[in-house]
This record gives C-alpha cells, structure tokens and sequence, in this order.
C-alpha cells in the first residue's frame, strides 16, 4: 500500500479521486492500492525553552542567550492535530511507500518532513510536485513522481529559517523585555518583523520632522500648451513677480522639439507579492486577505500555486498556452486576436533561468464560477495579467518642447497613444496602467524651432510635502527589495535575493506588526507608532533592524536551499550574533518602553431591582476551544461562530445547519462533545428528505447527520 500525505482535507480529497482512493475511511481514503491521509497545517513546531531546560520555563535575563544544543521538534498541543497524527503514523508505519503531497514549497516541505520525522517513517519516499490541482495537473504528476531527496535542500533552508527565527525571536523577545519593558508588556523582536518595523519607523521620522515650505513657479502659455519654466523653484513672492514682470517684457521662442516614437513593454505576469501590490492599490485588499483569496483560487484548481517570487513561466509552458487561453471562455473576446496567430516564445515570458521550484500565477482555463466578489476580483486581475502578456506592445510618441522667453527656459513633454496594444485588456478600466506610468495621455500640436510670438506668463504658487506614508502595496515593495526605492521590474527581479521575508510570509508579518500595536492604519496609510518608534530607537544592534543587512541573511537561506550554503553555517552565524546582542543589551543603558493601553471596560450596570430574579446562565461561545485546534471561538457577525485563529485553523460553525437553526445547547455540545442530540426536521443534503439525527462533527471538522 502507499500512503499519501497531504496539506488539507479538501486537497486529499481531490487527490484520492483521481488515483481511484475512493473509500472513505476514518481520517484517509483507500483504494486502487493507495492511502490517502492528510494534515491541516502545521503539526508540528520547534520545542520551545523549556521542553530543552525546565528553568527557560521561566524569563530571566540571566538565563539568556538560550542555545539549545541540538533542536527538536515537538507535536502541536491539540486532540485534533493529535488524533489525525495518530492515523498517519500508524499507516507511515505500515506502507510500502509514502507519497508526500504537500505544497509544493518550502513551508509545504518542512510541514510534511516534521511530520514524518516524528512518524519515525522508514518507508521510501517520493515527492509528488505539481503547480496547480486541475484532474490534469494531479494525474501528470503522479506520473512523473520525484525522489524525496531532490527536494533535501529545501527542507534544510525551512530547517534554517525555523531555527534561525527561532534563535532570535526567543532571545531577541525575553531580552528586550525584561530589560526595557514595564509590566506585562512583552517587546516583540524578529527576524523580519524588526526590520520592516524600522523601515516604518524611519519613514516615519522623516514625516513627523518634514517643514513644509512654499515655493513659486513660473509657467507660461503659448499657443495653447502650457510650459514650466526650467529653473529652480523660487524661495520668496519678490523674486517670483521680479520674473514675471521679465517674461512680460519677451516674446516666447520654441527652441527645440522633438518626436520620439517609442513602446512599453507588457505588464510582467503575477508574483505573490506584486498580485498583493495591485489588489491592494486596486481594491484596498490587505496583503493577508489577498493571499487568502489566491490560495483559495488555488484550492478551487482556477490558478496555480500562488507563493511563488517569479514573474516567468518555464520554457516547457509554451505549447500550452493557447489551450489555456482556449478554454478561458468568458475572455473569449480579448483572446481572439492573440490565437489568429501562433503564441510567440517571448522572452519576458519565458525563461527557464527564471524559474526555480514554480513559475508566475496564471488561470488553469478551468470556467470560474459562482465565485465570491473578492475572488472574482483576484482571478479578474490574474486573469487579465496573462492575456496582456500576450498582447503586442503599446506604441506611443513622445514629444519634449524646449523653449525660452528672453534668458529663461521653459520645458512641456507629451505622450501619445499610436497604437495601444495591451492596453485594450484593460479598455474598460481607466485605472490600469503600467507601474511606473505617472502620466496620462498628453497631445502637444507641432512646434516649428525658432518660430516666436505672444504668451500668457503666470505664477504657480505650491507647498512642499512630507514623504508619502507607507501602503501597505509600498510596504511590500520595499520589503521585497530591501528598503530600495526600485521601479524597474527587470531591477526588482535582481533583488529579490535579498528581499526581507518570503512572499508567503510578508504578509503575516504586517499582521503581527498590526496586532503588537507597533504600527496601525489611517484609511489605506500605514504609521509607526510611539511604541513601535521606541522599540527602534532603543535597538542598537544594526545588524538586528537594517533591511539590507536582513536581506543578506535571506539571500543565503536561499542559497542553502540551492545547495550553495551549509545550513550549520548559517545557524553558527546566527548563534553568534544572539551572543553578541545579549551581551550588548545586558550593559546598556535603561529606556522603559510602555505600551498604550486599551480602554477600560464600561462599568457594569446597576441593578434595577434589588429582588429582580438572576437569569439562568446562557451558554457562552466565545469561551468555548476550537475543536480542532483548541483556539477560542468567536462569534463571526450573524451568521456563525468560527476559530478566532480562522486563517490558519478554517474552523466554522454556521448558525443555520442542514434547515435548522441551532440554540446554544446544540451548539455547546457540538463544540464540547462532537454531537448534539438528536433533532427533528434535518435536511438530507441533496433532496427533499427531512429526518431525525443527531449532528456530528466528522474526521475533517465537517457536520454531518450521524
């Protein structure tokens, strides 16, 4: 028998159809000589301090740094984690052969690798590695399975970025709090999170330490264009009306002019983080609710993998483009014109030096329907992003107009649409543009040099700006490039080596910036605050809060997973660098940090009367565990109950089940015991049908009639 071990209920499912694993079974399907079991996530994490030493229980600047010998890892505290774990050791043990299904990347890879280390697996092992979950995807992959051991240096850089997080969010976190901290407060530090707090923080001095000024231009019109006079901004009204009252006294002069016909290239198709960066700009979607709503894309087999960093698809792509776009039926009309003519090999497109484990989010041709608005959304712009790919280059003019009017120079630049392209993808939507593109279109008539007359002077009167605030779409960009102010996407793509966090973390990390209260939102502007502008300042290490020096950190996690670094050497680095923080902060001088409280509750109410009876005692949700992974419940709006660690768990529990509303005793004992009693009236699923059941919860956290 070979067992089969995937990331989700929901992706063994569609694994087990399509290998004929058809029956179901408690926690895996069987059949046609397969297993298949799954994980939901994580199972299993670093022991934390005092599973290596009982006195790290306990935070004391004298115990630190903690440098475990050897780390070892340990089985998340949780009866549902622990009961599935059960069912996969227990057919790991007894299998001819295991298939690891995991995602296919590097958190994937270490999820699925913990767990089998802990299975104490002895089986052989293949790796199953695919980009998408089409029936197609799946079954071409089955074919081509990997040997487990292609995948060695992948798993060693998850082992290093784990241990590496590990080492210094630990020390990093106790130290700083019990030597700056008041009361409970506890001072986060990370890896990624410190840095990328500094890079807000730094923002934000230049902001709250920006004067603003006024200044004065000189502009004129002639022959109905306006042009800016080629100077330095005045500093004073005087010296501004002293020029105007000297242009009043010449007649304008064209200089030069000058036509240049030129192209811009096609948008580069979707990485994570750009798919973030334009959902973000477009719709105002955080970076975490876009990689929420990819992933399900993903999941509903509409688009391939979404935690990539390449903006390339591999050179074996090619024959089957025009297939996908085929079958892309609802954009039937944009991609006619692209299959009149065979798909060309573009090399903006194609490049297998690009890509490495996955390449760049494209649809799958699978017809995406009944999807909710944000998904819509999403698809819409990955949708769009591939067909303009494939479109021809936009041919546009641009024109530069010199002139002067007695000494003074005057400059106007236009831009002209000849022929659109990839622009008419986006026809229908004026807010498209390339990034980068600042100007709209701009027609300037024909100027003749030398030719001279009459104009209009004038004075501008503008104030100078701070430094815009971070977006989170800016954010993003500059964490994946460092902290460097990059444009140019061929630029970006070099630098994304030594970008700070992986795309499929960055936005976790905004999160817990949000959620430790070092930074917050002002509609879509994001400001570090005064807490998190002291946790900066009181850190000294440069090592610990520079992005550039963070982001050489990253560039040799992804040489480990090249197998071009030892990971002992990065862990030895690291060690080091603890020791020497801890060191450095244990002398240093005192900066109690404090937090801004949250407001106090509101003061019970008085009672009415002294001899009102006590009501009974209601059953309370929201004090009640997840049953699946022992988080608390929260009531989510109207319509459910669900895990208030939602994103990682996807625990829900409607209101409304199988035609009947559930009181809070069904509910409680759902929760608490797994079923309710029985109850009248249950819908079958599928038909007209009532009947009497109980509801149970079942092996995947789904409400069946049991």
């Amino acid at each position: 028998m070979k067992v089969c071990i995937a990331e989700k209920p929901s992706v063994a499912r569609d694994i087990a159809e399509v290998i004929g694993a058809k029956q179901r079974k408690d926690g895996y399907y069987e059949g046609n000589g397969y297993q298949v079991t799954w994980t939901f996530g994580h199972f299993c994490t670093l022991k934390e301090p005092h599973d290596y030493y009982e006195g790290w229980k306990f935070w004391r600047l004298e115990d630190l740094p903690m440098i475990p010998q050897s780390f070892g890892i340990k089985l998340i505290e949780n009866s549902g984690v622990q009961k599935q774990f059960k069912i996969i050791e227990t057919l790991v043990q007894q299998c001819e052969e295991v298939i690891n299904c995991g995602d296919a990347g590097q958190e994937g890879e270490l999820i699925q690798r913990w767990v089998l280390l802990k299975a104490k697996c002895t089986a052989p092992i293949k790796r199953l590695w695919i980009s998408s979950l089409t029936t197609e995807a799946i079954r071409d992959g089955f074919l081509h399975l990997k040997a487990s051991e292609q995948y060695n240096n992948l798993y060693a850089a998850g082992s290093a970025r784990a241990i590496g997080d590990w080492l210094l969010g630990m020390n990093a976190t106790r130290l700083f709090t019990k030597k700056f901290a008041q009361g409970k407060v506890v001072l986060s530090i990370g890896r990624v999170q410190t840095p990328t707090l500094a890079m807000l923080v730094q923002r934000q001095k230049e902001i709250n330490a920006f004067v603003s000024e006024d200044y004065w231009e000189l502009k004129t019109v002639y022959r109905d264009t306006e042009f800016t006079a080629s100077i330095d901004r005045l500093k004073s009204m005087d010296k501004a009306a002293k020029g105007l009252a000297y242009l009043k006294e010449h007649p304008f002069e064209i200089t030069s002019f000058e036509k240049k016909d030129g192209k811009e290239g096609n948008p580069r198709l979707f990485d994570l983080t750009a798919l973030q960066v334009e959902a973000n700009k477009k719709f105002g979607f955080s970076a975490d609710d876009t990689l929420k709503y990819i992933q399900n894309l993903y999941e509903k087999k509409l688009t391939t993998y979404p935690r990539v960093d390449t903006t390339y698809l591999s050179e074996d792509l090619h024959p089957k483009i025009a297939g996908i776009l085929t079958d892309m039926t609802p954009y039937a009309a944009l991609i006619a014109p692209i299959l009149a003519n065979p798909i060309p090999k573009l090399k903006t497109v194609f490049d297998d030096k690009k890509v490495t484990d996955h390449h760049a989010i494209i649809p799958t041709g699978m017809h995406p329907g009944g999807l909710p608005l944000e998904e819509k959304r999403i698809y819409d712009l990955v949708a769009r992003r591939f067909i303009a790919a494939f479109y021809p280059e936009c041919k546009i003019s641009n024109t530069t107009v010199l002139g002067k009017v007695g000494q003074v120079p005057f400059k106007v630049t236009g831009k002209q649409i000849l022929e659109p392209g990839w622009k008419e993808v986006y026809a229908n939507d004026v807010k498209e543009k390339k990034e980068g593109e600042e100007e709209e279109e701009k027609i300037l008539p024909h100027f003749e040099p030398g030719e001279s007359g009459p104009h209009t002077p004038r004075i501008h009167q503008g104030r100078t700006t701070p430094p815009k605030a971070f977006t989170e779409a800016s954010l993003l960009r500059a964490m994946e490039t460092a902290g460097k102010q990059v444009d140019d996407e061929e630029m970006r793509e070099l630098l994304k080596d030594n970008g700070i966090g992986r795309p499929s973390t960055r936005a976790n990390i905004i999160e817990t910036l949000f959620r430790r209260k070092y930074i917050e939102k002002k509609k879509k502007n994001i400001y570090a605050t005064q807490t998190g502008i002291d946790l900066i300042d009181t850190i000294q290490t440069e090592l610990l809060k520079s992005p550039e020096l963070t982001g050489q950190w990253e560039r040799k996690l992804r040489l480990i997973e090249k197998g071009e670094y030892a990971m002992d050497t990065f862990k030895d680095e690291l060690i080091q660098m603890v020791v020497d923080l801890t060191k450095e902060v244990k002398t240093s001088s005192y900066k109690f940090i404090t937090v801004a409280p949250d407001p106090p509750p509101a003061p019970p109410e008085k009672e009415k009367k002294a001899k009102e009876p006590k009501p009974k005692k209601a059953v309370v949700i929201e004090e009640m565990s997840c049953p699946k992974c022992k988080t608390h419940l929260l009531k989510k709006g109207n319509t459910a109950y669900g895990c208030a660690n939602f994103k990682e768990c996807g625990f829900k529990l409607p209101f409304e089940l199988l035609g009947k509303k559930l009181n809070d005793k069904q509910v409680a004992d759902l929760v608490t015991k797994g079923k309710t009693g029985k109850i009248k009236g249950l819908k079958v699923p599928g038909s007209t049908e009532e009947k009497e059941g109980k509801l149970v919860l079942g092996p995947d956290f789904n409400v069946e009639i049991g």
